[in-house]
């Protein structure tokens, strides 16, 4: 099994004036409260969506929605790319699929927000469905390795690169987004009815 290399634990100075630095575990805690939160963010947008009579509650919230859903991608996409391309860490095949998923949720969701377009959840909940079904089935590829997969032998998919509170890895963080996004978008559909 794949180790950490030296390059990923690379630390990431901080701003001038400020002394240490900041490792790769702490941004990794950093973006799994991030994670957490987001999940907590879409799983109360999925209840709000369904429950009876939200339509009033999804109005008065609709002008925050859009604009949440594409922080939420644009905060996951940084991190995606933090991982790579400054920790070290390849993504595997299974990463790649999710980040397609997610990194098209970002110029969706800021072309629908840009243009006002109350209908731009349907554009980009289609990614986040498919994004979260993916960062599921790549989670539970980590917790039970032995199914294989067909992922790279120099970076597979059932490597956990990060393991933030005993059960944060990225994909979890990954599914963590696009369930935020999910529940924003989904109760931004509500709104307009």
């Amino acid at each position: 099994m794949l180790k950490p290399t030296a390059t990923s634990e690379r630390a990431i100075p901080r701003r001038s004036g400020q002394a240490g630095k900041v490792s790769t575990a702490q941004v990794s805690d950093f973006f799994a409260v991030l994670a957490l939160g987001s999940l907590v963010i879409g799983c109360s947008g999925v209840v709000a969506a369904l429950a009876p009579g939200a339509e009033a509650g999804a109005r008065q919230l609709r002008p925050v929605l859009l604009p949440l859903a594409l922080v939420i991608a644009s905060v996951a996409t940084a991190g995606s790319l933090y991982y790579s391309e400054v920790a070290g860490y390849p993504p595997c095949e299974m990463c790649w699929y999710q980040r397609i998923c997610m990194y098209a949720l970002v110029p969706v969701l800021a072309v629908a927000l840009a243009r006002r377009d109350r209908g731009g959840a349907w554009y980009g909940l289609p990614l986040a469905v498919a994004g979260l079904g993916l960062s599921v089935y790549h989670y539970q590829l980590q917790l039970f390795p032995d199914q294989g997969s067909t992922c790279d032998v120099a970076a597979p998919c059932t490597y956990q690169w990060v393991d933030s509170f005993g059960f944060v890895s990225i994909p979890f963080m990954a599914g963590s987004g696009f369930i935020g996004v999910a529940g924003l978008l989904l109760l931004s559909l509500r709104s307009g009815r």
